[in-house]
């Protein structure tokens, strides 16, 4: 357990003085960034369900006729 508490204590310890943390305006413009790429990813990742999954109903269709 004392190793454990060490372990935390270090952890913080190096946050606090070794971690260069980013300015709220910068953390803001690449939040944004993260935002609009995670929303462009998601819509790609539809897209291609769609269009697979029109395929496999294409397929399906014509398998069972």
């Amino acid at each position: 357990m004392a190793s454990f508490s060490k372990y935390v204590n270090s952890s913080f310890r190096e946050l606090k003085n070794n971690v260069t943390w980013p300015t709220l305006k910068e953390a803001q413009r690449l939040m944004l960034i993260v935002a609009i790429f995670s929303v462009l990813f998601s819509l790609a990742i539809w897209g291609v369900d769609e269009v697979f999954g029109g395929v496999i109903k294409q397929y399906f269709s014509w398998v069972k006729s």
